[in-house]
């Protein structure tokens, strides 16, 4: 089926047809993020027989999305930019309204240690789009499932894929009638959900982190066991204010994890995700993270959380070590 209706019927932004072509980014809005700095694409083209391309920029510094050993992108931009392009799509390409709502239940990458290194200048990226189950009803956009391919300088450096759905608001408020609305971002930020004492992270260095803003693991009961911090004042895990954690939170969980599964591996690099989101991940509830190591494959760990002992994310991690040669060029 061809989308040509709507905004990505037009040339991108920033190029009205004649002239230079300015890079700038998309409309925040059509990645659902409220800080223009958190917009990764730049641009798009329209959707043809369910295929289209995006364009992305990766910085060289960011307030979160760290680089690792001053040598590499963070690989979480990877999932990152394959979240924002699912959304851009839904409200470019489909027509999605910017007030429906959006529920992930799958979120995957793998990326190539060596396409991950920084150079000079932000790194400009390629996504090569394919939607591979489109869902409608009543010439609406329902679901999707889309796979990316990720190109710099016209090398594959990374492949990821998704599945969402979208729903009206209307819909989506009945959906959660009862939900427990997040603390004030003011009011006890970083304590365990569904607690009201304070609760202290782990140690940063223990989970790849320097600061203990950034950290979303707080101690738990037991080896591999962490209890879930969600914080609504990190200003880029919550962008913007939502009525349950979101899934890039519990994606960071599980890098956490994999470092501190195995604190003396040194700097890592999570070169690939499996992950499922199975229910909301809310707010009023304590929320466990789980990490165990695959046997038989190394450097790969399954990750869950549970909240009421049910699961409400579960994923498989890869890691790598960061080159020997990119801590020595970085340490000097």
């Amino acid at each position: 089926m061809d989308h040509t209706e709507g905004p990505a019927a037009a040339p991108g932004p920033g190029h009205d047809g004649t002239g230079p072509r300015l890079t700038t980014t998309v409309p925040r809005e059509y990645v659902h993020r409220a800080s223009v700095a958190e917009v990764f694409l730049t641009d798009w083209t329209p959707l043809r027989d369910g295929r289209c391309s995006v364009l992305a920029e990766w910085p060289r510094s960011h307030a979160f999305f760290t680089p690792i050993e001053r040598a590499f992108h963070d690989p979480l931009l990877v999932a990152e930019t394959v979240r924002q392009a699912g959304a851009l799509l839904a409200h470019a390409a489909f027509g999605v309204p910017l007030d429906h709502k959006f529920l992930m239940w799958e979120l995957r990458y793998s990326a190539r240690p060596e396409g991950l290194r920084m150079g000079p200048a932000p790194a400009s990226l390629e996504l090569a789009i394919t939607c591979t189950e489109i869902g409608e009803r009543a010439g609406r956009l329902t679901g999707l499932r889309y796979e990316a391919e990720i190109r710099r300088d016209g090398e594959t450096v990374a492949t990821g894929g998704a599945h969402y759905t979208c729903v009206p608001p209307k819909i989506y408020a009945r959906l959660r009638a009862r939900r427990q609305a997040p603390p004030d971002a003011g009011t006890d930020a970083g304590t365990d959900a569904g607690t009201d004492a304070p609760a202290g992270p782990v140690s940063p260095g223990r989970v790849g982190r320097t600061s203990g803003f950034d950290v979303v693991l707080g101690p738990g009961d037991a080896p591999g066991r962490w209890q879930l911090r969600a914080d609504p004042a990190h200003p880029v895990l919550f962008d913007h204010p939502v009525d349950h954690i979101p899934g890039m939170v519990l994606l960071e969980a599980a890098r956490q994890a994999a470092h501190a599964l195995d604190p003396g591996a040194g700097p890592l690099l999570v070169t690939g995700v499996e992950s499922a989101y199975h229910r909301y991940a809310e707010f009023d509830r304590p929320c466990r993270i789980e990490a165990r190591d695959v046997p038989g494959a190394d450097g790969t760990l399954r990750v869950t959380a549970h909240q009421d002992g049910e699961p409400v994310f579960t994923g498989t991690v890869t890691t790598r070590p960061v080159p020997r040669d990119a801590v020595r060029d970085s340490a000097g």
